[in-house]
């Protein structure tokens, strides 16, 4: 039997306007690492939605090579960064940080955001030539537990950064579901008003592959593209990703499938409350962690694919169900009357 995937949000290919567009320019000759037509358009979209005329945009190819890159050219080797414990640079990236040389300070975040009380615990222990400088804080948007920053809450951090010298960046992996959960108080331009960096996600909203990389502080972006090459980022045929975010964007796709994910997920998590089951965070994006019987998970996990998250007790465990571009609405359903009928 086939499982149906709800593991992640990048089980499939892509959204069908994509490969359209894909195969449409097939034969048309282009330079290349990011000098195309294509890419040249996407950024001029891009700029155009976050209301910032002199951003530098740049395409690489995933979230960890976007991280990997984007904070190895903003510290200095005796600095560090400070990030959630559930972050992605601290948990899901192989060491990629470490391996530049540089310290990650992980802090509790108990609803996966990181707060300026945690930033200065942090500042106030690291603070002289003997220690390592923190100099980055490393947000994502959303969380690694699907939960969403405010508004107040990116403007308190944007603030307290800029009191203390320290940079900002956003992982937007899954800004295209942030930004288009009805939860959501923020716009693309207040987030590029608020940070120094921030990438926006294709990878799990739609494309094929493809992040990009939005630098809004003036000090930062002379040279990115030499840290791009060094760090194998800079990719030959980088038409490839321009053409996927000018898509994306020329049309606001991105958030059509945002809306579609969270829909799905929504349809999900109340289907799921229905049935008196509980949540590990509050369900307000694509990903959701019910948290169920390790019995009824063992019988659910014969025919669908998912993460079990984290123990909770002996007898119960949070689940990550995530939906996508492509989550079709009957496939809710049926998860849902399987759930039913295990009971």
């Amino acid at each position: 039997m086939i499982k149906y995937s709800l593991k992640d949000d990048y089980s499939e290919g892509a959204h069908p306007k994509i490969i359209e567009k894909l195969l449409q320019t097939n034969l048309q000759q282009e330079n290349g690492y990011g000098n195309d037509i294509f890419s040249d358009k996407a950024k001029q979209e891009i700029k155009n939605k976050i209301g910032v005329s002199d951003a530098e945009i740049h395409f690489v190819t995933g979230g960890t090579q976007a991280n990997l890159t984007v904070i190895a050219s903003l510290l200095k080797p005796y600095e560090s960064v400070i990030a959630a414990e559930s972050a992605h640079i601290a948990m899901n990236e192989t060491g990629a940080i470490e391996a530049t040389g540089h310290k990650i300070h992980s802090v509790k975040a108990y609803d996966g955001k990181v707060k300026c009380k945690e930033i200065q615990e942090v500042l106030d222990v690291f603070n002289n030539e003997h220690h390592v400088k923190p100099k980055v804080v490393f947000i994502s948007n959303t969380t690694e537990i699907g939960s969403l920053y405010s508004k107040k809450e990116l403007t308190d951090l944007s603030n307290f950064c800029k009191k203390n010298n320290l940079l900002l960046y956003m992982d937007g992996a899954r800004l295209g579901s942030a930004l288009s959960s009805k939860y959501n108080d923020l716009s693309l331009p207040e987030i590029a008003k608020l940070v120094d960096v921030f990438y926006i996600g294709g990878t799990k909203n739609g494309a094929l592959l493809g992040e990009a990389v939005v630098i809004v502080n003036d000090n930062l972006k002379a040279n990115f593209r030499f840290h791009m090459k060094q760090r194998g980022a800079l990719l030959p045929k980088g038409r490839l990703l321009g053409i996927q975010f000018l898509e994306l964007f020329k049309e606001d796709l991105f958030f059509e499938i945002g809306r579609h994910e969270n829909a799905m997920a929504t349809k999900l998590a109340e289907g799921i409350k229905n049935l008196g089951f509980d949540f590990l965070t509050k369900p307000v994006s694509n990903q959701l962690f019910p948290i169920l019987p390790n019995n009824l998970i063992k019988e659910i996990s014969k025919k669908y694919d998912f993460h079990i998250w984290e123990k909770k007790t002996n007898e119960k465990s949070a689940i990550r169900l995530v939906c996508s571009w492509a989550t079709k609405e009957y496939v809710i359903d049926e998860f849902l009357a399987d759930i039913k009928n295990k009971l």
